[in-house]
């Protein structure tokens, strides 16, 4: 931090976060007068998982969505100008954020529900203005394909499992990738669920685009109302119709829920197995890598296959 330029009392508090390390820093010589003044927010990216390029592209889409005056908190430039530096003799990198204030709520009103599709619609309108040339594209070989890999390489499938597992990622895969490909793909959240979504004074705002990527818009829409339900499909109406007041909206994107729920029930797994030998991912996740959670996961996927293909046959009886 006092690298930055910034004079900091020794006072900090460790924020939630797995993926990276995250510290809310207290600055000397401040008033106290705001959270903005007072206060820092430093994210240390976790080291090898972006590269420099990819975490600028976050940092991009962040000031797009500033300039466009869509409330978002982008980093913090250092002396240099540059919003991201390297701990010297280390892969580590890190970025300064704003400090601000922000609460999360539980369950949103049709008309809260109303609000944040514009929102939504707002800041697509920003992710399809510029190309993303280094994130990844969510499809069925980075969120699918690889992931499995992975898991088969390493042995995180118990042997009674393998086979009906590999079997059913690879069905949802060849059933997904023709659905994905026919949906225009730009710069989205990624990660668009409730936890990230924050509301002050002026309204709701989206935080934490680390996991941004290039993909359809549905994603941001089904994770801020995922059930499957009837009251989940009119909120997500709701929500949809609020966006539409912003943003054209494609209905067939629709029919990519079911598979992008499956593909991120995969990435999800991995994404604690890469992640196995961090301390703190066998305390947050005691059940990983045990029979049960092994014998879950696998019935998900295979209601997830289930789900994909009623889909597809219930859009092919509405085509006759």
């Amino acid at each position: 931090m006092e690298a930055s330029g910034l004079l900091c009392t020794g006072r900090c508090i460790a924020m939630n976060s797995f993926e990276n390390r995250v510290y809310d820093v207290e600055l000397e010589g401040n008033d106290g007068s705001s959270l903005s003044s007072s206060r820092r927010i430093a994210k240390f990216y976790r080291p090898e998982r972006w590269t420099p390029e990819q975490i600028l592209e976050e940092h991009q889409f962040l000031a797009d969505l500033q300039e466009a005056e869509i409330p978002a908190i982008a980093p913090i430039p250092f002396p240099n100008g540059k919003t991201l530096h390297c701990i010297a003799d280390s892969k580590i990198w890190y970025v300064l954020f704003p400090k601000v204030g922000g609460r999360a709520i539980d369950e949103l009103s049709d008309e809260q529900l109303v609000r944040v599709g514009r929102l939504l619609g707002r800041m697509h309108n920003v992710g399809a203005a510029r190309k993303s040339s280094h994130r990844i594209s969510l499809d069925t070989r980075t969120y699918g394909y690889s992931n499995l890999e992975f898991l088969l390489k390493n042995s995180w499938i118990p042997p009674e499992f393998v086979g009906r597992y590999e079997s059913t990622v690879r069905q949802i895969c060849e059933i997904s990738a023709p659905l994905l490909e026919a949906i225009p793909y730009q710069r989205i959240h990624g990660d668009c669920h409730f936890g990230n979504l924050l509301w002050n004074q002026n309204g709701p705002f989206f935080l934490d685009f680390d996991d941004m990527v290039f993909g359809p818009e549905v994603q941001d829409i089904w994770l801020l109302v995922p059930g499957r339900d009837d009251e989940a499909t009119r909120r997500r109406n709701v929500l949809i119709e609020g966006y539409q007041e912003i943003r054209d909206w494609n209905p067939a994107s629709i029919r990519l829920i079911e598979s992008l729920r499956a593909l991120r029930i995969v990435h999800y797994t991995a994404w604690i197995a890469k992640r196995w030998n961090d301390p703190a991912f066998p305390l947050a996740f005691p059940q990983f890598n045990t029979h049960t959670y092994w014998q879950t996961e696998l019935a998900a996927l295979e209601d997830q296959l289930r789900f994909i293909r009623q889909e597809g046959e219930e859009s092919s009886c509405t085509i006759l």
